[in-house]
Parts: structure tokens; C-alpha cells; sequence
């Protein structure tokens, strides 16, 4: 049974989101804070986060979570809050939902984020583009042998790129491998997770764009000369 724990700070809200996932067959409990939701996510399999809570931001929790764990976590946002729902991706989130979507919707997010989280790894290759190490069996990203926290969604994408290091990833692909989706409308968060790996390599070289296509895997600071010479290569027009 998966395990998912509601933080939401209205507790009739709370108990409305665990009576509908419970019917979907999902075991739920809940917190109605910030504090709560950091004592308690590491005994969750997914956490569904409400960016409103009365303690703590919930961007800070969402942080808090991302940066000692890899616990899927999708946050719950307003209909009207496209900003919340950007920065909330930024700060970790594997998937953001409108607050008033309906209970099937958001359970099959939650399948969604916990397919990709827990999709079999174990024959998946080590890749080494030196100084960048991915690990997929610990779905773990290195860069200069320091761990860089990334979230499951920005694996999958770095991991979808460098797979094939030297070939040019669609946009309409790159949905569909990692958000398991083809939906235009939400093409705008590859993007996003673009740019927060970009962040957190420290380098805007890492993933280049090709304007029109995609995106590839390029090299960033203090990449060995035989891989950038591998990366150099010219863009499509």
C-alpha cells in the first residue's frame, strides 16, 4: 500500500484529501504543518505538500524535504498561482496540482510521480561524463564527487539527456519519458527543470539548447578535454 502523507493546515480540507485517496486505495495520514510534515515525511512514500501552511513557508518545507531526501513530493497550489506552482518546482516539487482538480486527477499524478520514482534502474548504466557522474541504481547525481540534490523528475531529465550524450532530445520526447505525457500545456515545466539543473551544476553549459528541437547534454566547468571535444559539436538550425 502506498503511504501518502497530506500536509494541508485546514484540517476539513485534509480530511476531504484523505477520504478521496483512500477510495483510490492509497493509505494517508496527515499533518497540518510545516513542522509536522518534516518530522513525518521520511515514513511517507509520497508526501502532497499545500504551499499555504501557518508555521512554515511551504516552499521551505519543500526544500527542507529535497535536500535530505529524495521522498517524492508534489505540492498543492491555487488555481490562480502560476507562481507558486514555478517556484515550487524550483524548490524541488516532483509535480504541483491546482487545489481544486478532482480526486482521480490527482491520484493519477501521484501514480505518475511514484512510476517515475520507482521505475526499475537496476539495468541502467552508470554514466560518467567526467567531472558529471549519474548513478541510476541510487539515483544519485555527482558533480566533482559532491552530491547534487536534484529531484526525481530533474534525474529522469538529466539522465534522459545524458543517456545519449551526443544527440538531440525533443521536447515532445522528453515529455513523454519523463512526464509520461505529450501535453502542450505543460511542455513550459521542462523549462523550469531546465533551468534548476542548470543552477545546480553551476554551470548553464551542462544542457544546451537547440532552438527549435530540444535540448543535449553539453559540459560545463572543469569538463576533461576528451569529453568537451566529444560535446563541441554545432547545434541544428
Amino acid at each position: 500500500m502506498t503511504n501518502v502523507l497530506v500536509v494541508e493546515r485546514d484540517v476539513s480540507e485534509a480530511e476531504a484529501m484523505e477520504h478521496g485517496l483512500r477510495r483510490q486505495g492509497y493509505t494517508t495520514r496527515s499533518v497540518h504543518t510545516g513542522a509536522g510534515a518534516l518530522r513525518a515525511y521520511r515514513d511517507a512514500d509520497l508526501v502532497l505538500l499545500s504551499l499555504e501552511l501557518g508555521d512554515i513557508d511551504g516552499l521551505d518545507v519543500c526544500r527542507s524535504v529535497r535536500s535530505d531526501a529524495n521522498t517524492p513530493l508534489i505540492a498543492v497550489a491555487d488555481l490562480d498561482d502560476e507562481l507558486g506552482r514555478v517556484l515550487a518546482l524550483r524548490a524541488g516539487a516532483d509535480d504541483c496540482v491546482v487545489r481544486n482538480w478532482g480526486f482521480r486527477e490527482i491520484g493519477a499524478r501521484i501514480d505518475a510521480v511514484l512510476r517515475r520514482s520507482r521505475r526499475g534502474t537496476s539495468a541502467a548504466k552508470t554514466i560518467s561524463l567526467r567531472p558529471l557522474h549519474i548513478d541510476p541504481g541510487r539515483r544519485e547525481v555527482r558533480l566533482h564527487g559532491r552530491l547534487v540534490p536534484v529531484t526525481s523528475k530533474e534525474f529522469e531529465l538529466l539522465y534522459a539527456l545524458a543517456v545519449n550524450p551526443e544527440t538531440v532530445v525533443s521536447r515532445r520526447e522528453l515529455m513523454a519519458t519523463v512526464w509520461d505525457s505529450n501535453w502542450a500545456c505543460t511542455s513550459r515545466t521542462i523549462d523550469t527543470h531546465v533551468s534548476s539543473l542548470r543552477a545546480k551544476l553551476g554551470s548553464g553549459r551542462w544542457i544546451t539548447t537547440v532552438r527549435g528541437v530540444g535540448y543535449r547534454m553539453g559540459y560545463g566547468e572543469g569538463c576533461s578535454p576528451e569529453a568537451r571535444e566529444r560535446f563541441e559539436m554545432p547545434e541544428a538550425s
